[in-house]
């Protein structure tokens, strides 16, 4: 006689698993954990940093509570896209023959030191996460030749340019920092002077109309009207100060960079904004 056909209700049941000593058990569901996306092009390789040191440059970011791991993994994206866009040609150049036989040996030597420290990339990546212990906030340094300002402004302008192309979901606003210091009257003049010559106190620097904007978290040290203060000495005579229609605008977010007059008009750097543009009222209740 035929064996006896199992019914196919019994087909959907979960298969029972014998363990070492004989006895079933049952397969546990496991869920899959989100993981943050590693690439080695452009240097990143997934390199995070302790800490944020006097002298550092970078690019401040922020996002949605809860969201931080899964938006790191877009910066990572984002960040390698537009270092392959900006400076492709210079990060490649380290695969060229830039020899020539009519070089000095001192020349030559500077040149090969050179070559070897682009085709290292993971000893020093393009773009460093580092951890904070504040909610919604993430920082990357960044590493020559990455230039905060022009390369947050230059992702700013496209994505204005092509909203319908969005290149992240959960990234909200971007804060280049040219320069990071201590926080102290002292540090903060320090970069102040570094960071501002060049844009006001060059020989051929004509009158300008700034402004300054100070973003203070968590800190108990600078009050806000001081770092106001401290910048505009810093910036001098022969400039006027013009909230609104300003040529070059002062960001201070425990370092400074200087901005151009577009920045309102990009929101702010803030790319949700710009894909996503809140109602004209709302936007204008927002604090800077």
């Amino acid at each position: 006689m035929a064996d006896a056909e199992e019914p196919r209700g019994d087909s959907k049941k979960r298969k029972a698993v014998l363990d070492g000593d004989g006895n079933t058990t049952k397969k546990a569901k496991t869920k899959k954990q989100w993981q943050t996306p590693r690439n080695n092009k452009g240097g990143y390789n997934g390199q995070q940093a302790q800490t944020i040191e006097p002298g550092d440059a970078g690019i401040w970011a922020t996002c949605q509570r809860g969201q931080e791991a899964k938006c790191v993994g877009e910066l990572r994206d984002l960040f390698e896209e537009y270092a392959e866009i900006i400076y492709g040609d210079v990060l490649h150049d380290a695969e060229a023959d830039g020899g020539g036989e009519e070089g000095s040996a001192d020349i030559e030597a500077e040149i090969k030191k050179e070559l070897e420290g682009m085709r290292k990339p993971t000893s020093q990546p393009l773009f460093t996460h580092v951890r904070l212990d504040i909610e919604c906030v993430m920082f990357f340094k960044t590493r020559a030749p990455i230039e905060p300002v022009a390369f947050v402004h230059r992702i700013c302008e496209d994505a204005a340019q092509t909203p319908d192309r969005k290149r992240t979901r959960l990234v909200q606003r971007l804060s280049p920092m040219s320069l990071m210091g201590k926080a102290t009257e002292t540090g903060l003049a320090e970069v102040a002077r570094q960071v501002l010559a060049p844009h006001f106190h060059g020989p051929d620097s004509a009158e300008k109309k700034f402004a300054i904007r100070p973003t203070l978290r968590n800190h108990g040290m600078l009050r806000r009207d001081a770092v106001i203060q401290q910048v505009a000495t810093t910036v001098g005579s022969g400039h006027k100060v013009d909230l609104t229609n300003y040529d070059l605008l002062i960001i201070n977010i425990c370092g400074i960079s200087v901005v151009g007059s577009d920045f309102d008009k990009l929101k702010r750097y803030n790319l949700a904004e710009i894909y996503h543009p809140s109602p004209k009222g709302a936007v204008e209740s927002k604090q800077s």
